[in-house]
């Protein structure tokens, strides 16, 4: 054979072929074989932001038209109303009355993350991150993340027990005005009856809308119906499975895991000027196509957005989110609600809500701050402990004399139920609230917020920095020319003494609510001066009607 030809037949081969007049298909050598890539292997170093964009985009294709209707009726809407959406037009918001004086609300964390029940609501982030407990709960518990993934835990998700009547009923008692569950958290999967993803509760699951169900048990009982969206986070929360073999990497589920870019976070989350992880206008898009769908779907009086709207690539969408809700409300001659984080909108455009933590004083505008009902999740996990009634109760006094709401969050079990701890605290606390609501419902600040020497630590995230109250912490409201002394904890002997009242108020009378029964006192430079009698009726925070002249 020639050394320059190796496809060359052989003399005595090609002498042979030519003799009976055939034609000869000779086969090459074959060539080795390609490696088979697993659609599981890592992607993390071998797709650009651009590639991994492209493939969510290809995989989404399927909603790019009713997503481009959405999108056109929401422009529409926000084109047209007293709202235009430019940022100047925007401050002109005022918070609708009803959300002043709600003061409680219940805050609903529940989704598929429930069924691990580990970890929290980030389990779905955090079992695909080396090094993580949830990463190694999940090895040892379901096998590896590119065997059993996050949407292998979807069948397990059937919502059996869920009671949204039962729900409402519950929220109505613990003395809650208004109840946001989670419509999207940043797993990517809808608890409603999304035109825009396959990955709902409605087609998948407990094939069921779980949202448009409680919205209507809510409403029956009278309470105000918000929800919330975590969405724009879902652009990277699966990044952690691009880094090793998972299902995230493989292309059939990635309108379940969406983009899953790389994160670049800054020195931590508030930072998002140094934030560089990778938002394209066309997740940006998809992001404002939801949240609109949800206005258009359930008619929320109130959507709480996490803080990643405050992203560099969300500003430009974000005014136009806000004006067609806003002026879809006042088209019905109704005002909304929008909560934001760590300074994602300008102040006045929307409602500050101040996650696990407290404003410093009095704030001119009303502001919100959220917290959860268990110490360690938003969602339910397993041995998780749960706050008191009597924690809460003072949260909640605090947070309203510096004109704030309290976001209470519970969290279900994956089947729907209510933690019995949970349960047993909200009706504790709706007993204290039917004693002393007229001090909380309908209130405003007073000229100080409070007294006493326990000082609290504001900011996000401070609220395992909170110590206990003393009998000589007060906190103020008014409500209809009465003032309302809070005090948080019992009295200590016979008297207590209240040193922002002044003789100059003139104090007429003052009644204890828990019993209805006048106290007397006495009016001095100290101070007001009640006259007490041992251990006053009911619990947690002690509350006095003031008559002034």
């Amino acid at each position: 054979m020639s050394k320059t030809d190796p496809n060359s037949l052989d003399r005595r081969a090609f002498l042979a072929v030519a003799a009976a007049g055939a034609t000869a298909t000779v086969a090459k050598p074959a060539l080795a074989a390609e490696p088979t890539v697993s659609p599981t292997a890592p992607t993390a170093k071998t797709l650009s932001p651009e590639k991994i964009d492209q493939a969510w985009r290809r995989a989404a294709t399927k909603f790019d038209a009713p997503r481009a209707a959405v999108l056109k009726r929401a422009r529409a809407t926000a084109a047209t109303g007293p709202f235009r959406p430019d940022w100047p037009s925007l401050k002109a918001y005022e918070p609708p009355l009803w959300y002043q004086d709600a003061k409680f609300g219940i805050f609903i964390h529940w989704g598929v993350y429930s069924v691990p029940a580990f970890g929290g609501e980030w389990y779905s982030r955090l079992m695909y991150q080396e090094g993580s407990k949830e990463y190694e709960h999940h090895r040892a518990t379901y096998g590896p993340q590119d065997r059993f993934g996050y949407k292998d835990f979807i069948p397990q998700f059937t919502a059996k027990a869920y009671d949204p009547a039962g729900w409402a009923s519950l929220f109505k008692q613990a003395g809650a005005r208004y109840v946001v569950p989670v419509a999207e958290h940043h797993d990517g999967y809808a608890m409603y009856d999304s035109r825009l993803s396959d990955w709902t509760a409605v087609k998948t699951g407990p094939k069921r809308d779980l949202i448009g169900a409680f919205a209507k048990a809510a409403r029956a009982e009278g309470l105000h119906f918000g929800l919330s969206s975590h969405r724009a986070e879902h652009d990277w929360f699966f990044d952690e499975g691009r880094k090793i073999p998972s299902d995230v990497n493989d292309p059939r589920y990635l309108e379940l895991y969406g983009p899953a870019q790389l994160r670049l976070s800054g020195k931590d989350d508030a930072d998002l000027y140094g934030d560089f992880t990778a938002v394209s206008q066309a997740w940006v898009d998809d992001w404002l196509a939801r949240t609109a769908e949800l206005v258009e779907l359930y008619d929320p009086e109130l959507i709480y957005f996490d803080w990643w709207i405050g992203k560099a690539e969300f500003r430009a969408a974000l005014p136009a989110m806000l004006a067609q809700y806003y002026n879809t409300k006042a088209a019905k001659g109704l005002q909304a609600v929008v909560n934001y984080k760590l300074g994602s909108m300008p102040v006045g455009a929307g409602v500050l809500d101040i996650e696990r933590g407290q404003a410093p004083g009095i704030q001119a505008s009303a502001w919100q701050t959220c917290t959860s009902i268990s110490d360690k999740a938003w969602g339910f996990i397993e041995n998780d402990t749960y706050k008191s009634a009597g924690q809460l109760i003072h949260l909640l006094v605090d947070v309203v004399s510096k004109n704030g709401n309290l976001l209470l969050n519970v969290g279900p079990h994956a089947d729907g139920s209510i933690p019995p701890a949970a349960r047993d605290t909200l009706l504790a606390m709706g007993q204290w609230l039917a004693l002393n609501g007229e001090a909380i419902y309908g209130s405003r600040p007073w000229r100080v917020f409070g007294e006493g020497p326990t000082e609290i630590a504001d900011g996000s995230f401070q609220e395992t920095k909170t110590k206990p109250y003393t009998a000589k912490d007060f906190r103020f409201t008014t409500r209809d020319g009465r003032l309302y002394a809070l005090q948080l904890s019992a009295p200590e002997g016979d008297q207590a003494l209240i040193a922002s009242i002044k003789p100059a108020d003139q104090v007429r009378s003052v009644t204890a609510l828990s019993t209805g029964r006048p106290a007397a006192f006495s009016q001095t430079a100290e101070g007001l001066r009640l006259a007490v009698s041992g251990q006053p009726a009911g619990h947690a925070a002690y509350v006095y009607r003031i008559e002034l002249a």
